[in-house]
């Protein structure tokens, strides 16, 4: 009776869409790399993460945070956190679905891809529990170092089911983080100062600090830390084997820019309990493969954020008029969500063919993805903040608002590029790669190859490439010089390859013409003779 006016013009709420089967480009790369055979289970994965409730339990994960308990009532040291129960309903439901640890237990073609696709379809939604899924994936490789440990945990974190409690010693699933940054060395963990000495029951104790712990409440760890042979991986459980906690001080909680549903942590070890992993002063080489998996993740994540917002934008436009026409139709709108299309392309297949690369053990295949993963999370992660700001600019105030997902896709955006090594790092990890491993420089120019013939203009783009290869190669002492243009080259040449063979031809056309040659600084500016509707269809 009191109403003053009536709400129109304003887009429903974008919940119960499949978020599989209305992402065309992810259901064509699936098939593309051979993982067909997972369709029924994806299917049902974005069904599920586009229900409405779901996504609820993404907001409550995001807006009530997790808490640090040092201690009980009565004073006893617990370093417990409290999450949202939407948060472990969202853990439960990813591990359920095999979104952690799948392709480690599917023998057959295409697991690697099929996880891959399910990973970001959790992702998409709630990306901050995805930190621990994504490290108890990526701990498998590692734990494979030592036949006694491998025993013990894999079989834990191989487990569908979820148990958030530290009670039992025993529990038949698990999770796993990983402690490596110090304070004064970060990126640097050679300098870390954080100590293990041997006990001589074949376990160690270590003392230090750890400036960053991700997902405290894990059930167990990978800590890096110095013996007398240098710098060693070991396994920190939280929990030992007579049931007692370990020696694991939280000291607080990061107060992070986004990836608040995450709790990242700084702890403290004093005496605490480790098993070794791997040979003594070899924990960088033991620790790499999880590093590697991360990394890809961290693509894998960012693409995933991209897939959001421009399906978030596509959907707003869709649903809105302004000057007398649905927002979609002005040109100038048409333009912003297919240049935003492409670019959530271009980062899904250079995902997914990498995560196809870890299917495949052959020496090409190693090779390639050595050097191919630094590259496309360098660039894939690196384009996510500036796309979803543009996303999150096609609802206009709305998208400033945290009432819709893509101001926390905004703060979640740069997480990505910032984990498992910052630009700078992953810049001069791929020159390493390169002087040490001149195999995956073959490898990734033979990934190029496959393309060359069949635009010109890439043809030229591969022929700047290799110019700059040349130029890293003669000169390694003046080579950080260009690190981020040679990683940045090689990215486009990487993603042109795999959208010219595996792409609709719009697609290829567009990327061309838009990443390749005289194209502007800002999305929206593509040429308007390519197909732009057609692209922004495929949003």
């Amino acid at each position: 009776m009191n109403a003053t006016h009536e709400v129109f013009n304003q887009a429903p709420p974008r919940v119960d869409v499949n978020e599989y089967t209305t992402n065309v480009p992810l259901v064509e790369a699936v098939e593309t790399y051979g993982a067909a055979w997972a369709t029924d289970r994806l299917t049902d994965a974005g069904a599920l993460v586009g229900r409405e409730d779901f996504q609820r339990d993404a907001e409550l994960a995001n807006t009530i945070t997790p808490v640090l308990h040092s201690h009980d009532r009565w004073g006893n040291r617990i370093d417990e956190i409290e999450f949202h129960p939407a948060y472990h309903r969202i853990i439960r439901d990813a591990i359920a679905h095999g979104a952690h640890t799948s392709c480690w237990t599917e023998s057959r073609a295409g697991a690697h891809v099929a996880r891959a696709a399910m990973f970001m379809q959790f992702g998409q939604v709630e990306p901050g529990h995805a930190c621990p899924v994504s490290m108890t994936h990526a701990v498998v490789p590692s734990l494979r170092a030592d036949p006694v440990l491998a025993e013990q945990w894999l079989p834990r974190t191989f487990s569908t089911d979820y148990d958030p409690s530290l009670a039992d010693p025993d529990k038949r699933s698990a999770i796993f983080g990983m402690a490596m940054t110090e304070k004064q060395g970060g990126s640097d963990v050679r300098a870390n100062t954080t100590r293990a000495v041997d006990a001589g029951d074949g376990t160690y104790r270590i003392t230090g600090h750890k400036w960053f712990c991700s997902a405290p409440q894990s059930d167990a760890f990978l800590v890096l830390a110095k013996t007398g042979e240098g710098v060693t991986c070991f396994v920190v459980p939280r929990i030992l084997p007579d049931g007692s906690r370990n020696a694991f001080a939280i000291q607080r909680l990061k107060d992070k820019l986004g990836n608040k549903a995450n709790a990242s942590s700084e702890v403290e070890f004093a005496g605490t309990v480790g098993w070794r992993l791997g040979d003594e002063g070899a924990g960088v080489r033991t620790i790499i493969e999880m590093v590697n998996q991360t990394r890809l993740d961290c693509a894998l994540g960012s693409a995933a954020g991209m897939r959001q917002s421009v399906a978030e934008a596509a959907w707003h436009v869709r649903h809105r008029s302004a000057f007398g026409a649905t927002l979609i139709d002005q040109p100038a709108m048409t333009g912003v969500i297919a240049d935003l299309q492409l670019e959530a392309e271009a980062g899904m297949w250079t995902a997914m063919r990498l995560a196809s690369a870890y299917d495949d053990d052959s020496e090409q295949s190693q090779a390639f993805r050595r050097l191919a993963t630094a590259v496309g999370k360098y660039w894939v992660c690196k384009r996510g903040p500036n796309h979803a700001y543009e996303a999150l600019e096609c609802l206009g105030g709305n998208g400033y608002t945290e009432g819709f997902p893509l101001a926390r896709r905004f703060r979640e955006q740069p997480v990505m590029a910032v984990w498992e090594g910052s630009g700078n790092v992953i810049a001069l990890d791929v020159l390493r790669a390169m002087v040490r491993d001149p195999l995956s420089v073959e490898a990734l120019d033979h990934e190029f190859e496959l393309a060359v013939g069949r635009n010109r203009d890439y043809d030229l783009h591969v022929e700047r490439t290799r110019k700059l290869v040349a130029q890293a190669a003669a000169d390694p002492a003046g080579a950080p010089t260009i690190a981020r243009r040679l990683t940045e080259s090689l990215a486009l040449a990487l993603q042109g390859s795999i959208l010219i063979r595996q792409a609709p031809p719009l697609i290829v056309d567009a990327f061309v013409s838009g990443r390749l040659t005289e194209a502007g600084q800002m999305y929206g500016v593509l040429d308007h003779r390519l197909d732009l509707a057609g692209i922004a269809a495929r949003a």
